[in-house]
């Protein structure tokens, strides 16, 4: 058995074919959805991830604003940019690309985020909606892991999905959208003590601790549905994940690959929040 591809790349033109149709209707009224994203220091990769949402906002036909600073910017003043940005009536959304310098403290930088702008969806206020199933802006990789499995028809009712990691970013939030869909859920993490005995249980797991390797064929049971985050680069060089995509693909059911899969997701749903919103702020 081979695995079925999820093609994040696929799925993210759609549904942001979509988020186009939708912010021109809201400027057809005269309003525009706007990002604004803040960059401090000359991190490549994370100058690299600012472009691309840049772009992504152009594409959809949204308003983006980049502001770039030194790395030497000090607290007080990004928490004072953070400020302006809250009370700027053309910005829906505000995102402040991590890490921060070590002189910033990254927790109170995303504490001064508006809850109705934090469309990265890290804000305490968004995490505590999520937790209790309230409206919020959902963190956007696990959002879009989400969004992967709707792609496929996926009833989640009454399956066992395992997570691997328990980051605030990604595994947390993802075990609690996996309940939310009435899936039973464990989060497995660096201290579990047999990883591969709670994976092979699985119906549906999800790789999100940033290790090569992490998730071998032997440890997936026939059929299941593998979503890989992970971000790595192999002994060549080249771009990988968590899951050792070419042995899993022989066991599991579906696979996203790295890359082309979860990755163009986190910055379209990244597109949704922000049109969101808009949307809500209008409302």
């Amino acid at each position: 058995m081979t695995a079925q591809l999820i093609d994040g790349n696929a799925l993210s033109r759609q549904l942001r074919t979509e988020v186009s149709e939708r912010v021109a209707t809201l400027r057809a009224q005269g309003h525009t959805p706007g990002l604004a994203v803040v960059l401090v220091g000359d991190n490549p990769a994370s100058q690299v991830y600012v472009r691309n949402k840049v772009k992504a906002c152009h594409d959809t036909g949204m308003h983006s604003v980049l502001e770039q600073y030194p790395a030497s910017m000090t607290e007080a003043e990004l928490l004072a940019r953070v400020d302006a940005l809250n009370n700027d009536p053309t910005i829906h959304g505000i995102l402040v690309q991590l890490p921060l310098p070590a002189h910033i403290d990254a927790h109170k930088v995303i504490e001064a985020i508006s809850p109705a702008k934090d469309v990265d969806g890290f804000h305490v206020a968004s995490a505590g909606a999520l937790m209790v199933g309230q409206p919020g802006f959902w963190p956007c990789t696990p959002y879009g892991c989400m969004k992967m499995l709707e792609s496929i028809g996926y009833d989640l009712r009454g399956k066992h999905a395992v997570v691997i990691g328990r980051s605030n970013i990604v595994g947390k939030p993802m075990a609690m959208m996996l309940l939310q869909q009435d899936a039973t859920v464990t989060v497995c993490h660096s201290r579990t003590a047999d990883l591969k005995a709670q994976t092979l249980q699985a119906d549906v797991i999800v790789a999100a601790v940033g290790k090569r390797n992490v998730l071998t064929a032997d440890m997936v049971k026939p059929g299941a549905v593998v979503l890989d985050v992970g971000m790595n680069r192999n002994d060549a060089g080249k771009l990988c994940g968590d899951v050792d995509f070419d042995g899993v693909k022989d066991v599991a059911g579906y696979i996203t690959p790295v890359p082309g899969g979860v990755g163009p997701m986190t910055i379209t749903m990244l597109m949704v929040n922000t049109l969101e919103s808009a949307e809500r702020a209008l409302a």
